[in-house]
């Protein structure tokens, strides 16, 4: 008999929660963290500052930029950014310290890709910027933003190459900067957070990411650039009863029209100096805020490419 009791006190008996992760990122990561849109009210954002490591630099094609950077206008122009994410109530948090040879980490949305759950961390393409993501990692901790992956293997995955479109459905592009088995490994880890569709984007050569050539303005409104987007991606859109939008000028395309961040539906802040894209949004309803990023965009990267969201809603 006592040998019965014994045992039955070492019986596991503390049962599995079987709660849902994402209703619990707020309640144990310290934060309300969760993206599952493109063009939900805005809340909170992850952003790099410009920092020592666009000082001095000489050559600007070793890091792929087009050319050299004013630091100091650089540095004003993205803190003008902050304070308009600010001033429409988004949270801006930084990413504090990189290395000292990675200029290219002004562009944050390249290293992470937000979920309902947390964040994927990317693995960088290009040896220019591999490297980057354990500092965005550190950052991510510092914060409470659980890491719900880290693209490993041999895969290659960054940020702007996803796009949610709803909750159930994202634009995936692969291409130079997402191959095969970075691309299933996205898939894997947001088919478990209930993701059912995977909209097929395959980036042209040439381009590195989907935001410079699509991007949403509202749940029910997308702008595309036409020459380079898909049938395939356009008619995906268009049954479920997305407006689809044709950029009106491949120059404007060209600085960045396209590469806008949603602060609401139809809120935009968008690239200064794209007057025809400006006009024909404007006529379908929606708000737009110029902000100059033009120093910024010496690296190929302009509003979208610079914020990695971290919680719209």
């Amino acid at each position: 008999m006592p040998a019965k009791m014994e045992y039955d006190e070492q019986v596991e008996k503390w049962f599995a929660l079987e709660t849902p992760f994402e209703d619990e990122v707020k309640q144990y990561w310290g934060g309300d963290w969760g993206v599952c849109s493109e063009v939900g009210k805005l809340r909170a954002v992850l952003m790099r500052r410009p920092g020592p490591e666009i000082d001095g630099m000489k050559d600007p094609a070793e890091w792929r930029f087009r050319a050299l950077m004013n630091p100091d206008l650089a540095r004003a122009q993205h803190d003008n950014v902050a304070r308009i994410y600010s001033e429409h109530g988004a949270q801006v948090y930084y990413v504090e310290e990189t290395r000292a040879d990675r200029p290219n980490a002004i562009y944050m949305r390249d290293n992470m890709f937000m979920t309902p759950e947390g964040a994927i961390l990317a693995r960088q393409a290009i040896a220019a910027r591999r490297g980057e993501e354990m500092y965005v990692a550190k950052a991510l901790a510092r914060l409470g933003v659980p890491v719900v992956r880290t693209v490993s293997g041999n895969g290659v995955f960054e940020g702007a190459c996803a796009m949610w479109i709803d909750r159930e459905s994202i634009i995936l592009g692969t291409g130079n900067r997402c191959n095969k088995e970075g691309a299933e490994q996205v898939m894997e880890t947001l088919r478990h957070m209930g993701v059912k569709n995977f909209i097929p984007f395959h980036i042209p050569f040439g381009h590195a990411h989907v935001d410079g050539l699509m991007n949403m303005v509202a749940p029910d409104l997308a702008l595309i650039f036409p020459w380079q987007t898909s049938h395939e991606v356009w008619a995906e859109l268009r049954k479920r009863g997305i407006e689809v939008l044709q950029a009106p000028s491949v120059d404007e395309v060209k600085a960045a029209a396209v590469n806008f961040v949603a602060l609401a539906p139809r809120k935009v802040v968008m690239s200064k100096g794209n007057p025809k894209t400006c006009e024909l949004l404007a006529d379908h309803g929606v708000e737009i805020i110029e902000a100059d990023v033009s120093e910024i965009e010496k690296g190929w990267g302009s509003l979208h490419c610079m914020t990695a969201f971290l919680k719209r809603d």
